[in-house]
Order: C-alpha cells, then sequence, then structure tokens
C-alpha cells in the first residue's frame, strides 16, 4: 500500500482551470496556466525519486542531498545488502517543497525489472534521479525509457566517482589523471542515455561521501535552478487528473438528454416511408455527435486554436483521438453497422403488418439511436483527456 503524495498546488488556479475545462474551452485552461508566473508555482510539492539498481547507492545519495551521514538521525538506512524494501519519504531540508522519496533497487527477486514502474507506480512520482554505479548498463537504459514512456524528466546521477577514481590510480598510476577518468565516465553514461533517445542527457559523478567534490555541487545547484520549472512540469502533468472529474461530470449531464433525439428518431422510424427512418437517424446523430465535439472543446475549430495556443501542429492532437469523429462518412459507416440492416428489414414488413413493422422499427430505432450517441459521448470525453494530456505535454517540454 503507497503513502498518498501530498501537493498543495494553488486552489486558485485549480478552480479557474476546472472552470475552463467545465466550459468546453481547454484554451482558456491552457492559456491560465501560461500566464502564471515561475513564484507562482513554489507551492506545489515536488517529489523526487532516487531510483536504479540495488547497491548503487540511492540511501546514501539521499543522505547527502540532505547533508546527513548513514547513522545521523532520521538519516535513510544504509548498508553493504539492499535495505529499502519499501518506499521511504525524506524533506529536503534545504530545497523548498521538495519530498525525497527512496526506493526499493530495481532487478532484485521482490522487484524485477520486467514489472518494477509497474509495482511502485512511478507514474505517481514527479522527478526521477537515476542511480547507477561502475558502468552505464541495460537496466539504466530500460528505467531511462520508462521514466521518458511518462513524460517525466531526470538526471543521471553516476554514484561511487572515489571508488572509482581510487581503482584508476592502483591500476595505472603512471597515468592517472582525475579529470580524465571523470570525463570519461561521464561520456560513457552520455553515450548510453543517447542510444536511448535522451537529449542532451544530464549526468553527474558524484560520490556520497564527498559531497563538496567532483559533480555534487553542480548537480545541488542543478535541482536548485531547475526547480521553479520542474515544479511547473509537474504541476502540469497533475492537471489531467484534475480535470478528469469535470470531464465526467459534463458528460453525465448530456447523458441525461440522449433520451430526447432518441425518441425524435424513434418517432420517424414509425413512419411508414422507406428510407426515413435511416436517414432521419443518421442525421440525428451527427448533429448531437458535432455538438458534443463542440460541447467539450475539440471540434476542428477549437483544436486549431488549442494548437497554436501550445505550438503544436493540429495533427499531434488530432492523432491521439480515436476515429469515431464527426464526418458523415464516420457516422454513416456506425450507423450501417449499429442498425441499418435491421431498420430496413422492418421497413420492407410494414405492407403485411404496418403496425407492427412501426412499432419494431420504432424501437429499434430509439435504442440504435440511444446506444450510438451514448457510445459517441463516451468517446468524445475520452478524446478530450486525451487532448488535453497531449496540450499539457506540449506545454510542459517549455518548463525546463
Amino acid at each position: 500500500m503507497f503513502l498518498p503524495l501530498c501537493r498543495r498546488p494553488s486552489a486558485m488556479a485549480l478552480a479557474r482551470f476546472q472552470a475552463a475545462v467545465s466550459q468546453g474551452s481547454l484554451t482558456d485552461a491552457i492559456s491560465d496556466v501560461q500566464q502564471r508566473t515561475p513564484e507562482s508555482f513554489h507551492s506545489h510539492t515536488l517529489h523526487i525519486t532516487i531510483t536504479g539498481e540495488p547497491g548503487s547507492g540511492k540511501s546514501s545519495l539521499i543522505n547527502a542531498l540532505r547533508g546527513l551521514r548513514a547513522g545521523d538521525e532520521g538519516a535513510a538506512e544504509t548498508g553493504m545488502l539492499e535495505t529499502v524494501t519499501e518506499t521511504m519519504a525524506y524533506r529536503d531540508p534545504v530545497l523548498p517543497g521538495v519530498t525525497l522519496w527512496d526506493l526499493p533497487g530495481a532487478g532484485t527477486s521482490h522487484f524485477p525489472l520486467n514489472t518494477y514502474c509497474e509495482q511502485l507506480s512511478l507514474g505517481r512520482f514527479d522527478f526521477f534521479l537515476l542511480v547507477g554505479s561502475q558502468r552505464f548498463r541495460a537496466a539504466h537504459a530500460q528505467l531511462a525509457r520508462e521514466i521518458q514512456g511518462m513524460g517525466k524528466r531526470f538526471y543521471f546521477v553516476r554514484s561511487k566517482a572515489d571508488m572509482d577514481l581510487e581503482a584508476s590510480r592502483r591500476q595505472r598510476p603512471s597515468s592517472y589523471s582525475e579529470e580524465r577518468i571523470l570525463q570519461e565516465i561521464r561520456e560513457d553514461c552520455q553515450r548510453g542515455l543517447a542510444a536511448e533517445g535522451v537529449g542532451h542527457p544530464q549526468v553527474f559523478v558524484v560520490s556520497s561521501w564527498e559531497p563538496d567534490s567532483y559533480d555534487f555541487p553542480l548537480l545541488r545547484q542543478t535541482l536548485q535552478k531547475d526547480l521553479p520549472g520542474l515544479k511547473r512540469l509537474a504541476f502540469l502533468l497533475s492537471l489531467p487528473a484534475v480535470a478528469s472529474p469535470i470531464i465526467s461530470q459534463n458528460k453525465a449531464a448530456l447523458e441525461g438528454e440522449i433520451w430526447k433525439p432518441a425518441l425524435l428518431s424513434c418517432l420517424l422510424a414509425a413512419i411508414p416511408l422507406p428510407g426515413l427512418a435511416f436517414l432521419g437517424t443518421f442525421f440525428i446523430f451527427r448533429k448531437h455527435l458535432l455538438r458534443y465535439y463542440s460541447r467539450f472543446g475539440v471540434d476542428n475549430r477549437s483544436l486549431s486554436a488549442l494548437a497554436r495556443q501550445v505550438g503544436k501542429p493540429v495533427e499531434e492532437l488530432k492523432a491521439v483521438m480515436s476515429t469515431l469523429g464527426p464526418t458523415p462518412m464516420m457516422a454513416l459507416r456506425l450507423l450501417v453497422d449499429a442498425v441499418g440492416f435491421t431498420v430496413m428489414a422492418q421497413e420492407c414488413s410494414w405492407k403485411r403488418l404496418p403496425i407492427f413493422g412501426a412499432m419494431v422499427s420504432g424501437g429499434a430505432a430509439l435504442l440504435a439511436t440511444y446506444f450510438m450517441l451514448w457510445k459517441g459521448l463516451a468517446s468524445v470525453a475520452d478524446d478530450t483527456r486525451r487532448v488535453l494530456s497531449k496540450a499539457l505535454e506540449a506545454e510542459g517540454k517549455k518548463s525546463i
């Protein structure tokens, strides 16, 4: 069972965002976030996860970041064996609003690498320090891929630099160069990350036992500098969860009105005029589906405005939407699949049993129209969630 992550985003900012989503104006929702200053994200709690292989020095790194040594009061437990079996949270005493999370090592019998991210629900964290010792390995590459797949950012921290330097000094005392060896370590890690598609990877070579040496001061300074952007990015990535209940409420409100067009379709189908039920249902479905797209702010015009707002081609936003769209051909295909054959077959029976045929045709049209509109509305609501997430993701890339 995981501890809930405590967040304190601005209540006023969330209220404005929720109001814009409720009104079907995704551009206004994004615009409100864009207009916020970096200082306005100060109150947002940033959850930084320290992850990597067992024995890579994750807990020691947390202690060093907090200015503690093993055995100090409140320090993370360290040791030669894997000491962390569950997630542990530690407040950062220097960086405001930052919580450091110590995770079990990836690749143990309890936390296999292929299920590690799912077991520990890594998606709930905001930022990652991916820790590795010795050379860059396939496990580091897989974790980097997983983190990137979640739309999150990370630094790669190459730990135990003091041990590597000491080993090199003993092996090649005559050609030993601390600066050269540290640079070789950085380049090895950067090559490994670049091979995984990480652009401009940030690599820090540190020793938790010497927090004033190597890249440790730079790591702390970089975190301090990037903190406002990281908090903004975390805030943006938290917004889809905020918007989802609002979208569900709008969907529920529209569901309560579906019976009206369904009843109209039923009445049209009861008229013994061949083709009327088919055409009537088609136009009713198309009209209301277009209305749903407009109501949620994902119609063509709104999508174009949203794409301009976040500086992305509109095709990127449309690419995350389902195949169910408001075009006549798509609606026609869905209509034929759902009720076309049934309605037309019943219309042919009217000559012999006009009353019974009208009842059957009307009932079929009622059920089919209701089901299609219900399904179409659900599809539009899901599309709205995906489009909003994509737009926020695009905006989030501007944070750092």
